[in-house]
């Protein structure tokens, strides 16, 4: 097996660039990741979201995002392992790292970058006995092609970041928008709330859905409760999205004997877990006063790169890169 420098698992936005930032510092570099394909949760859940928190880039689709990270990030040729979760972890004499894979693959790393965001992120399903059946037909967790909504009656049920986001997102090309959100106050940035509360959208508060009525697996109509007053209401659509957050599975990485806080792994300034070797970035790093932006990830990815340079090399000054060095 040849040995790596640093393997990072997670192939998302931050395992993207910090594969960039280990190729800046000549360090064999391998990505791991449990999708078919690179760009984890943005691709899987965001392709067409407008991201507008990155600083320099005014708006970019999630999709487009990705792209541009992937060409950057294979700048300088890393192996990319795609399909597999890493489940097994083993520290050998020498202090090198074996990884095994579900399928039983090995990798032989100096170094460990987890970058795995939240873990595998499954889309919290609609409560609703009937709801399965207009799954994957009408009835939706995520935008994966905007112009499906065009011209659409379209009710969002949620009250978080992603049911504001795409309410917003949605209001300029649906017939009409419906959120229905079981609290009084939504949580999220307060310009995309109050972009929201201005717009033409009908808002249901503190209102649930409490069943569906459709014909030919095709659903037609939601029934939504007030949880005040118990008044009931019947609305046509033509589409459902429901964003009601998602459930988050580490895996086997529970089991490495890593600290966790908040269902997060603990590091220090230096992106450095408790275990000697292996480092984390992005959601999945916890830290006081995080801030969970992929703008920050940017700046924990490269930071973690450093530490593991300055790990296999610890007779060497370390002396943090950039591109805009002018020394």
């Amino acid at each position: 097996m040849k040995l790596f420098d640093v393997t990072i698992i997670g192939g998302g936005p931050i395992g993207l660039f910090t594969a960039f930032y280990c190729g800046m510092r000549e360090m064999e570099t391998k990505i791991i990741e449990f999708l078919p394909y690179l760009g984890g949760k943005v691709s899987y859940f965001y392709p067409e979201k407008m991201i507008r928190d990155i600083g320099g880039i005014p708006a970019i689709t999630g999709e487009e995002l990705i792209r541009q990270l992937e060409e950057q990030a294979r700048t300088f040729e890393p192996t990319i392992v795609l399909n597999e979760q890493v489940v097994g972890l083993e520290r050998l004499t020498d202090g090198t790292f074996l990884l095994t894979s579900h399928n039983g693959e090995k990798h032989h790393t100096r170094t460990i970058i987890l970058a795995t965001g939240f873990g595998t992120l499954k889309s919290a399903r609609l409560d609703l006995e009937e709801a399965e059946k207009y799954e994957g037909r009408n009835l939706h967790y995520t935008v994966e092609t905007l112009k499906n909504f065009s011209g659409k009656h379209v009710l969002i049920s949620g009250g978080g970041n992603s049911a504001v986001d795409w309410a917003n997102e949605l209001l300029p090309i649906a017939k009409h928008i419906t959120v229905v959100h079981r609290r009084k106050e939504f949580s999220g940035l307060e310009r995309n709330i109050s972009n929201l509360r201005n717009s033409t959208a009908t808002i249901l508060t503190p209102f649930v859905m409490e069943g569906l009525s459709g014909e030919d697996d095709q659903l037609s109509s939601v029934r939504v409760k007030n949880l005040e007053t118990e008044e009931i209401q019947n609305i046509v659509v033509d589409e459902v999205l429901v964003n009601h957050g998602f459930s988050i599975d580490l895996g086997p990485i529970k089991e490495w004997g890593l600290e966790f806080e908040n269902s997060s792994i603990k590091v220090d300034s230096f992106m450095q877990t408790n275990i000697p070797g292996i480092f984390a970035a992005g959601d999945i790093a916890s830290y006081q006063n995080k801030l969970h932006l992929i703008a920050g990830g940017f700046s924990e990815g490269p930071t973690a790169v450093n530490s593991a340079k300055a790990y296999i090399e610890p007779e060497k000054e370390l002396k943090p890169i950039f591109s805009t060095n002018h020394f």
